[in-house]
This record gives C-alpha cells, sequence and structure tokens, in this order.
C-alpha cells in the first residue's frame, strides 16, 4: 500500500463514521441504547467500540499501551459520541496524512489489552482498523433497519463516486 492508498482509505474511513452518525441522529434514547443482542448489545455500545479502537490504535502508532477501550457508558447520546469520535479522527487523518512509504513498510510493535506484544507492518495494523470499522458499521446499519429507521449506503465505491463528482465539480 502506498501513503496515498492509506489516505483515501481514512478519507473513506472519516465519510463513513460521519454518515453513520448523521443516520443515527434520529434514535430515541431507549432505541440508541437497546440490546438487539448482537457482538456489541446496542447501537451505542458499537459506536463506541468502532471509536474505541480507532482511539486505541491510534495510541498504538504513537507507542502508548492503553490497557483498555473507552467506555460504552460515557456516551449517552449520538452527538456526546461524535464530539468525541471529532479529536480521534483529526488524530488520527493527521497522523495517515503524515506517513511516509517507509513509515508504512516499518514494522512497529504494540501492546494488546491483554499485555501481550506483537510486531506488525505499520500498513497492515491500519488495513486492519479500516476494515475493523467497516465491519462494526455494517452491524449499526442492521440494527437501524432493525429499529424501524433507514439504512445508509456505507459502500466504498459511493465514496470514491462522490468524491470524483465532487472534483468534477
Amino acid at each position: 500500500m502506498t501513503p496515498e492508498d492509506i489516505r483515501a482509505l481514512y478519507q473513506y474511513n472519516s465519510w463513513a463514521n460521519h454518515r453513520l452518525l448523521d443516520a443515527c441522529e434520529p434514535l430515541t434514547p431507549e432505541q440508541f441504547t437497546r440490546d438487539l443482542r448482537s457482538s456489541f448489545p446496542s447501537v451505542r455500545d458499537t459506536l463506541a467500540h468502532i471509536l474505541g479502537a480507532e482511539w486505541l490504535w491510534h495510541e498504538r502508532f504513537q507507542s502508548r499501551s492503553p490497557s483498555n477501550l473507552l467506555n460504552a457508558v460515557e456516551f449517552s447520546t449520538v452527538a456526546e459520541l461524535r464530539s468525541r469520535w471529532s479529536t480521534v479522527e483529526g488524530d488520527l487523518l493527521r497522523y495517515v496524512n503524515g506517513l511516509t512509504a517507509e513509515d508504512l513498510a516499518r514494522v512497529f510493535q504494540f501492546r494488546t489489552t491483554a499485555g501481550e506484544i506483537y510486531p506488525s507492518p505499520l500498513w497492515q495494523a491500519l488495513q486492519h482498523l479500516a476494515n475493523h470499522s467497516t465491519y462494526h458499521r455494517g452491524q449499526v446499519v442492521a440494527f437501524l433497519r432493525q429499529l424501524g429507521l433507514k439504512g445508509v449506503a456505507l459502500d466504498l465505491i459511493r465514496f470514491y463516486r462522490e468524491r470524483a463528482s465532487a472534483a468534477g465539480a
């Protein structure tokens, strides 16, 4: 992967996160926290997991090793999640935008929340994080439909088409 590929992937990640949060705005507090019996119980818990993973991996990229993810109960509304996400997203995008080809090829070690140490090429960890967020965003879209709201299209090709259209305008 090139630095340009990683930057495009993280621009997509940001675009998809924003669209998903917008789609979650109409949820009532009860819908936001309702146990829907999935990997994470609720829309809130799943969104907090995505946010927490993006924060955690950025910390790892900075050679820090948090021992746990963010706690979903810290976020009682979509607005609270969005506010924290804005900071995490900015930090992550600034990091990604500064990467070189040499950085991406570098093997870095990180400590898991269980204390285990793993080496990984940076490009693989970055790709993993974007893929992880995509997986869980799909779960939230399914939750929205279960709750009677309209889903939202978050496909990568849609992002590329919107970006191309905006560039041509």
